[in-house]
């Protein structure tokens, strides 16, 4: 699995307005920012990612996904 396939896969389980997935095949990294995650905690909003990749997680396909989640309107505060 590359970067662009598990970004396809994330975004076609998720609505985001921003989405970055970098990694080497089995360690990787995201940035996901969905209106979704609005009122939920990380630990949830983690779990609605990981929801996403289903089975892959547990085949081994994604070995490893660190995550920073935000709602747009944390995305906007964060680039400022």
């Amino acid at each position: 699995m590359n970067a662009e396939q598990l970004q396809a896969i994330i975004a076609a389980g998720l609505s985001c307005t921003h989405l970055v997935v970098e990694g080497d095949g089995r360690h990787w990294s995201a940035v996901v920012v969905s209106e979704v995650f609005a009122g939920m905690r990380p630990i949830a909003r983690h779990q609605r990612v990981y929801a996403t990749l289903g089975q892959k997680m547990h085949t081994d396909e994604v070995h490893a996904l660190s995550m920073k989640t935000y709602t747009p309107a944390e995305w906007a505060a964060q680039s400022k």
